[in-house]
This record gives C-alpha cells, sequence and structure tokens, in this order.
C-alpha cells in the first residue's frame, strides 16, 4: 500500500498569504523552521499549543485563556482553559487537556505503521504540529522520531499513551483547534467514518497539506481524494471548505 502512495507530492491550487516555502512546501512563518522555538521536544503540553487552541463550543472561533496551577519548565501539568466568548472552563490534569464528551474507547486499532503514516502525510521539514486523532496515536514515537522537529498532538489515544517529551494530548468530542493550523492530520477507525470529524479535520489542516483516513473514501464537498487504496485515503481540502468561516 505505501508504493501506491509514496509518489503523491502536495499541489497548491490558491495563494497562501504569509507563508514562506520549505522544501517546496507552503508553512505559514509561525510554524516555519525559522521559529525552532514552536517545536519544543522538551515540553510536553506546551505553552505554544495553546495558541492553537479554540473553544470547542459552536461560536464564532476565539481564543482560550491558559491558568497554568502547576508547571515543569514550558510544560503545563495542571490548570484551567477558559473561553472569552461563552465562559466555558476545560480542565488540564497530568498534561491531558480534556475538553468533555470524548467517545469510548473503540479499540479499533490501525492499518498503518509510523513509515507508511510519515510517507503518507507527506511532511517535508521540522517546525508545526501534525494531529493524530485514534489508536494511530499508538504509533507517536516512532513517527517523532521520523519527522524530527515536528510537535505532535494526540487525540483521543489509546489506553497508555501518556503525556510525554514532544506530545501533547487531547481528549474530546472534537477538534479544538483553531481553523488551519495542522500540518497534517490522521484520522483512524472510526474517526475517519465520522462525517463531523472529517469535517473538522479538513477545517484545522493548512490549506494544501494532508488529511489521511483509516477507512471509507470523505465526502468529495469536504475533502479531495488524492488517492485511496486498501481502506486509506489521503485528501486535502475542498474549495468549498477553504471559503468556509473559522466558525463552526
Amino acid at each position: 500500500m505505501r508504493r501506491q502512495f509514496e509518489i503523491i507530492m502536495p499541489t497548491y491550487t490558491h495563494p497562501i498569504p504569509h507563508c514562506i516555502r520549505d522544501d517546496d512546501h507552503a508553512v505559514p512563518s509561525h510554524l516555519s523552521p525559522l521559529t525552532s522555538h514552536l517545536s519544543p521536544l522538551t515540553s510536553h503540553m506546551f505553552i505554544e499549543l495553546t495558541d492553537h487552541l479554540r473553544c470547542p463550543n459552536e461560536h464564532d472561533e476565539s481564543f482560550l485563556v491558559l491558568l497554568p496551577n502547576l508547571m515543569e519548565g514550558r510544560s503545563v501539568r495542571t490548570g484551567a482553559l477558559g473561553c472569552p466568548v461563552c465562559g466555558r472552563t476545560f480542565q488540564l490534569a497530568d498534561g491531558v487537556l480534556d475538553t468533555g464528551d470524548a467517545p469510548a474507547p473503540a479499540a479499533s486499532g490501525t492499518s498503518l505503521d509510523a513509515d507508511a503514516l510519515t510517507a503518507l502525510v507527506g511532511l517535508h521539514g521540522p517546525g508545526g504540529y501534525l494531529t493524530i486523532v485514534g489508536d494511530a496515536g499508538a504509533l507517536w514515537s516512532d513517527v517523532a522520531a521520523l519527522n524530527p522537529g515536528v510537535s505532535l498532538v494526540a487525540v483521543n489515544p489509546p489506553t497508555g499513551v501518556s503525556d510525554s517529551a514532544g506530545l501533547s494530548i487531547i481528549r474530546g468530542g472534537r477538534l479544538p483547534l483553531k481553523s488551519g493550523v495542522m500540518r497534517g492530520v490522521v484520522l483512524s477507525r472510526p474517526y475517519a467514518d465520522d462525517p463531523r470529524w472529517v469535517s473538522e479535520a479538513a477545517r484545522v489542516v493548512l490549506p494544501g497539506l494532508r488529511v489521511v483516513g483509516e477507512g471509507s473514501d470523505p465526502p468529495p464537498e469536504v475533502l479531495e481524494v488524492m488517492a485511496s487504496a486498501e481502506g486509506v485515503w489521503v485528501g486535502t481540502r475542498a474549495r468549498t471548505e477553504l471559503q468556509k468561516p473559522g466558525g463552526r
């Protein structure tokens, strides 16, 4: 399967403002290798990630205010994140952000390994964040080794994946991430078969970069499929999604 996908390269059919070009990949300047402080692999739930978080409630996209209780260096171990729009507060415990309503663990496993996942996502160079949703989060340490300088966000990973250097963990019923801030998103089963999670992945990925899914092909109005084989697909945000505002 990997051989079928290896030749895929990202394409850019629309301008991306305020970006720099690195190895033919468009990366916004705030995620570029020139700002290495955005990927401090000695941190856990690092302060910099909070800049990319948003309230998961149904209202216009807004930042969250971090109220740390206990920190280790730039790692926030316990604390809270508050929304200035709706007033909701989310707890951070043992370095894990829990926004509530996380689905029950599905134990679906993953057909990917770290090499295949890296090839499919197609990141080139350090900087920024890669989000892995579901059981594929168990591969995070091997994925991190293959993508030095890229920080990882595991959303609803399997039991046993804990807060670690280079990894931030979020548990919740949707992606509490701002629009267009991730360098890639991977959806394990059953998330890749859930239209809401597919739409969320399309929303948070940077324009022109990739979403990888394990499951049925996504709706064409949400993601344009670049390739699909053996229950695994790779896609980029559809033009209709690019025109949507940040709010849900």
